[in-house]
């Protein structure tokens, strides 16, 4: 876990979320974060020692927040797994407002342009992603279970895939400049886990 115990440093792992998001990492410099931060060029390189080092913080940070964005989350609240899984899906729906780059995923954003070329961002990033994926997998299991669900797929696999239908409706938002597409998206999420649990179709009417 990052320690942001330093409030300078908690400043630079903020700037570093909202100006990656916004720049990409490749166009973003230290000169923008400590910018954005308020913070001098000297106090950047007594928290970090480089670019990467900070990336490599910014995605531990990232991952923290939104933790605890997603474990306060209302969808925990359903008894039925199934409703959990899709109330997960209509909360990242909720999430599509402002600025796109107020609403994009960070490590998403970085590993697009680290993948092959900074293997540590990539791992970070990839550990990110993974690992808020593999919070849903036990109410899928659970749902899966209860609907007698015998399948060629896994909870994992369909943890994994939410997330790729996320990251790819983040990409659209980004071509098309809003959030309508990728709020569309989810809703194609929402219907196909619904189809694949054989949820009655007039249960959903709303989606």
């Amino acid at each position: 876990m990052t320690d942001i115990s330093h409030p300078s440093k908690t400043k630079l792992l903020e700037a570093a979320l909202q100006v990656i998001r916004a720049k990409g990492y490749s166009a973003t410099r230290i000169e923008d974060i400590c910018a954005a931060a308020g913070v001098t060029k000297g106090s950047f390189f007594h928290h970090f020692k480089s670019k990467e080092d900070l990336a490599l913080g910014a995605a531990n940070y990232w991952s923290a927040m939104t933790s605890e964005l997603f474990a306060a989350a209302p969808y925990h609240d359903h008894a039925d797994p199934l409703d959990r899984v899709l109330a997960y899906v209509d909360f990242r729906k909720s999430l599509l407002e402002g600025e796109v780059e107020e609403f994009t995923c960070l490590v998403g954003t970085m590993v697009q342009e680290t993948f092959a070329t900074d293997p540590a961002i990539r791992d970070a990033c990839e550990a990110s992603i993974s690992g808020h994926a593999a919070t849903l997998e036990d109410d899928i299991a659970a749902a899966m279970a209860l609907y007698g669900i015998a399948a060629d797929w896994t909870a994992k696999s369909l943890a994994l895939h939410t997330q790729a239908v996320l990251q790819g409706a983040f990409i659209l938002a980004k071509a098309k400049g809003g959030a309508a597409v990728a709020a569309d998206s989810v809703d194609h999420l929402h219907r196909y886990i619904t189809l694949l649990f054989a949820r009655p179709a007039a249960s959903q009417a709303t989606h």
